[in-house]
């Protein structure tokens, strides 16, 4: 599967596409700003263009939210974190950014060229939510600190283990909401639970309320290690969803910590077999399970998880 719809809604505000043509119609802290380019780059600076002509229209001070969408031949250029390093000091209230939200028809999740997030992380001292789609190429991680940093996502194809690693590595003492993309090693993801472990142990996060560890081709695996994490006993919202969860998994979840403190607990895109899943809704009563979207292998036994491409 690939991503084939834009979001609506970022940051609790929302989505609102730039368009130079047209007087934005609304305050520059009501909506979620999308910054794409719509037509073939001539060359890179057409996306600095198009930021120049979205400051000048907006008061650049009152800006909450930015996406950054297609910011040119984002398969050779790498994302544009200079670019918003540089306009720190009039982005004075940027408190949320989606770095690389762009769909099928304008890149592949696994072809997008990210870059290190620390310089931006700098520069922003007062940013809550960092959102970034597309791992495989580009993407590092300086270990960090950052002590605003409630929302941290990496939505990925395959996910690196040098970037979990550096993750396990950053101090976010306010950290609420971690979503790791995990992947298949096919297009990168070769992250494994044991870098895993320092995240699941949750000595750096303090307050952590919701882990996503997603779309993972080693689903079962991370259910293991899950069942036994001391991170998940604070936790609100688990999230193992779009993976290749398995019976094996399942059981794992099952037969280790409690886990009727949850609010929710999310698998959906699953390989669970009808007594697994029966036996998930049956011993969590008071847990919201999401076990829909429920798959198959196919004809040769092989499983999928959500996003690969």
């Amino acid at each position: 599967m690939t991503i084939n719809s834009h979001i609506t809604e970022f940051a609790g505000l929302p989505v609102v596409d730039f368009d130079p043509a047209e007087p934005p119609t609304v305050a520059p802290g009501a909506a979620a700003w999308r910054l794409s380019l719509t037509d073939f780059p001539k060359d890179e600076g057409e996306f600095a263009e198009l930021t120049e002509q979205f400051l000048a229209a907006v008061d650049p001070a009152g800006v909450a939210a930015l996406i950054v969408g297609d910011w040119g031949e984002s398969y050779d250029n790498a994302a544009p974190v200079e670019l918003l390093v540089e306009l720190a000091p009039r982005l004075t209230a940027l408190r949320a950014v989606f770095m690389g939200e762009m769909v099928m028809e304008q890149s592949e999740i696994s072809w997008i060229t990210q870059a290190d997030p620390a310089p931006l992380l700098a520069a922003y001292p007062g940013l809550e939510v960092l959102r970034i789609r597309g791992a495989t190429e580009g993407l590092t991680l300086t270990p960090t600190r950052h002590t605003a940093l409630r929302e941290l996502a990496i939505e990925a194809g395959g996910l690196p283990g040098h970037v979990v690693r550096a993750i396990a590595e950053c101090d976010l003492p306010a950290l609420e909401h971690l979503e790791l993309w995990l992947g298949t090693d096919q297009y990168g993801g070769d992250a494994t639970v044991d870098d895993l472990a320092p995240i699941l142990g949750g000595a750096r996060l303090p307050v952590l309320r919701y882990l996503g560890l997603r779309n993972a081709e080693i689903a079962d695996q991370v259910a293991a290690a899950v069942a036994g994490a001391p991170v998940v006993a604070r936790l609100r919202e688990l999230d193992l969803s779009l993976g290749i969860l398995s019976d094996t998994g399942a059981a794992a979840l099952l037969a280790g910590q409690p886990l009727t403190h949850l609010r929710k607990l999310d698998l959906h895109h699953h390989y669970l077999g009808g007594e697994l899943a029966g036996r998930l809704l049956a011993e969590l009563p008071g847990v919201e399970v999401d076990i829909s979207d429920v798959r198959r292998p196919d004809r040769d036994g092989d499983r999928y998880i959500a996003v690969s491409e």
